[in-house]
């Protein structure tokens, strides 16, 4: 165990460039991910949650979608977007829908009705109740998706190099393939701190907004 942990640092020390580059690029594959998961994920959520008949179908949908092992759908997308990272963040983009339709339907679905009832009667509109009540007062409720789902998409990410794409997957898949077991530990271990930092940071602004709904 001690040699492993001193061969993952040597390479640590070696291979600074290297590593650093492969972060750069995990961390830009991931971002286009979460901002495309975000944007889809958060408006098919509310739009299902002011048309609840279409709901189960949406939802029933996504579950499927997110049923679909990682390395499949990788392998299914080739055919139509080729190889490399426009497939990664395809991919990617995919898996982090899910919980952001989930989250966003069940916060602004499961809001006090009182509350709502009042700002109708004072004359909000549709969307300025969404703007202006739904959506903030949902705000934790979302915010927990959007960890999720950012915590999920960056160690996901670790296997788009299977695809030819970018990212500390690389480090994982080299050391695999001439069987280097401490560069598969080294590309892991900065994908699972990425993770954990994001985690972290994501976890405070949960913990913020949910105070400010209660």
């Amino acid at each position: 165990m001690m040699e492993l942990l001193s061969s993952i640092l040597g390479l640590y020390e070696e291979r600074a460039d290297w590593f650093a580059g492969l972060l750069a690029d995990h961390v830009t594959l991931a971002l286009c991910a979460i901002a495309m998961s975000l944007t889809i994920g958060l408006l098919l959520g509310i739009w299902i949650s002011e048309h609840p008949r279409i709901a189960p179908a949406v939802m029933g949908v996504c579950n499927v979608l997110y049923t679909i092992p990682a390395i499949s759908l990788l392998g299914i997308l080739i055919p139509f977007s080729g190889i490399g990272n426009e497939t990664a963040v395809i991919a990617l983009t995919i898996y982090g829908i899910m919980p952001m339709v989930r989250n966003t339907y069940v916060g602004l679905t499961t809001l006090d009705g009182d509350i709502l009832e009042a700002a109708r009667g004072m004359g909000s509109t549709r969307l300025q109740t969404l703007l202006r009540v739904k959506l903030p007062m949902a705000a934790g409720v979302i915010l927990a998706g959007v960890r999720n789902m950012v915590v999920m998409t960056i160690s996901v990410a670790g296997i788009a190099s299977f695809v030819g794409a970018g990212g500390l997957g690389v480090a994982i898949y080299r050391g695999i393939t001439i069987y280097n077991p401490a560069m598969t530990a080294a590309g892991s271990i900065l994908i699972a701190l990425l993770a954990l930092v994001f985690d972290l940071i994501l976890g405070k602004l949960e913990k913020y907004f949910k105070k400010r709904g209660s």
